[in-house]
């Protein structure tokens, strides 16, 4: 037994586990230790006792060869957006502060279902609404590679906690690049599923209790491996006893030998500009492919940036009114008919899609899966197996800061996200690989994208870019 075994990734843990190198108890208790001595934050939430116990449990039935599931007691963090019985569920917000679940998240529960030791829920900003992770309730989280920089938001804290090894895998959830974005800032694998694969349920906004979510959110595991994603993909894509679901789910790998890979690059558009050691980053990453025998070819990208930057805003402001009050509606309705025409202000274009009709609604619907099917056309008539795209436009930008500077030009602060969201309302899976480090030690990543229902090719090509000789 040895301290180093939490700097390894979580299919290491678990074969050590397997073969009795240590106990869940022991393992547990490692990276407990590991969360004390750490100062960045991650870490908010914790019930020591309720976790020795699973993780005992977990050490019975092993004794008893009676082992179940993917990741018997293997200890997790959960990110405090997902509902987590017996354990308080805040995300990040005053109001909910006290809030303790009698029910898990339905992902929480597939998570349990196969024998995972819950040890703490990991920080946010408030309702999941920011690009920084802080709150009044637990103060900010701090980047393990740099505590001047963010660590981007809202699933922050789950990939803080991943990078500094406090804990080898975390649950977060991707619904305007919340996921993706902070992989990239952290440094570790993060991957955005097919929506749909996971229930998000439980998921927090929306309210507690509620059984619907956005129609655009989607849980997804953060680790240090992409055979870590696999692992936990399985377990989150299995459903528990109480769905009472007949069905078992199969995603297909068509992963192909690198010298018979067809990889695309879409490395820049005028709609939202990368600094430069970001750019180069994508170039090695071709280069590198290239040498491996992999057919990698640069493209302009199969959609509009433009366009389907404007029809995923139009669609994340309307899912985002299901918990406005009447009042609140009301008083957005009377502000929106007061609007000008030509004003296409962003507090203009965000009001005017809080109130669309249902009709403009269900057209904006229309045009997404309109997109959904263009993206299916570029995978198959491109002949294309992956597409590679920026992460985002810069490494980590500093701690609290609400402007983005590419190579000293500024641009909108939200443009950190708008790589990723080329694929939020679409559905398609999405994973960060980290490749570079700047000079200053930040990491820099890059995005996979696949068609629907690709996740383990993915995750294959994932692993093979972790094997390759990236320029430095």
């Amino acid at each position: 037994m040895t301290p180093d075994l939490t700097a390894q990734p979580a299919h290491a843990q678990l074969r050590a586990l397997q073969s009795g190198e240590i106990s869940s108890r022991e393992l547990l208790d490692l990276h407990l230790a590991r969360i004390d001595a750490s100062s960045i934050n991650a870490v908010v939430t914790r019930d020591d006792d309720a976790a020795h116990r699973a993780a005992e449990a977990a050490d019975n039935r092993r004794a008893r060869g009676a082992s179940t599931g993917t990741l018997d007691g293997l200890p997790l963090t959960i990110k405090d957006a997902f509902e987590t019985a017996g354990l308080r569920t805040t995300s990040g917000a005053e109001d909910l502060k006290d809030h303790v679940p009698q029910h898990d998240a339905d992902a929480v529960a597939r998570l349990r279902h196969q024998g995972a030791v819950i040890m703490g829920k990991t920080n946010l900003p408030a309702y999941c609404q920011d690009l920084h992770t802080d709150n009044s309730l637990f103060g900010a989280t701090l980047n393990p590679h740099d505590p001047r920089h963010t660590v981007g938001g809202s699933s922050g804290g789950s990939a803080a906690a991943v990078a500094a090894h406090l804990t080898p895998a975390d649950l977060g959830s991707d619904l305007a690049g919340s996921l993706r974005l902070p992989a990239h800032y952290c440094g570790v694998y993060g991957l955005r599923p097919t929506l749909g694969l996971i229930p998000a349920r439980g998921h927090i906004p929306r309210p507690p209790r509620w059984i619907t979510s956005s129609d655009m959110v989607t849980p997804g595991p953060l680790a240090r491996h992409p055979r870590d994603l696999a692992l936990l993909l399985d377990a989150l894509t299995t459903p528990a006893p109480a769905e009472n679901t007949p069905w078992r789910l199969q995603l297909p790998l068509a992963h192909r030998s690198m010298d018979q890979l067809r990889v695309a690059l879409w490395v820049e558009d005028p709609n939202c500009p990368v600094d430069e050691m970001t750019a180069q980053t994508l170039d090695a990453v071709q280069h590198a492919l290239t040498a491996a025998g992999t057919k990698a070819r640069r493209t302009t990208g199969p959609v509009s940036f433009a366009d389907s930057l404007r029809l995923f805003e139009q669609l994340l402001h309307a899912t985002a009114t299901a918990t406005s009050d009447d009042a609140a509606g009301a008083a957005e309705l009377a502000a929106a008919r007061e609007l000008q025409e030509d004003d296409t202000s962003p507090r203009t274009v965000m009001l005017r899609a809080r109130t669309q009709t249902h009709r403009t609604w269900l057209r904006a619907n229309e045009e997404r899966l309109r997109l959904r099917e263009t993206w299916q056309r570029f995978f198959t008539d491109a002949e294309c197996d992956v597409l590679i795209t920026p992460v985002a436009p810069t490494p980590a930008i500093p701690a609290g800061s609400r402007s983005l500077a590419v190579d000293g030009v500024q641009r909108s602060f939200f443009d950190q996200t708008a790589w990723a969201n080329l694929t939020s309302h679409v559905g398609l899976p999405s994973l960060v690989v980290p490749v570079l480090r700047t000079e200053g030690g930040l990491p820099i990543g890059v995005q996979l994208v696949g068609p629907a229902y690709s996740d383990r090719t993915l995750i294959a090509v994932a692993e093979e870019l972790m094997s390759l000789e990236i320029p430095r």
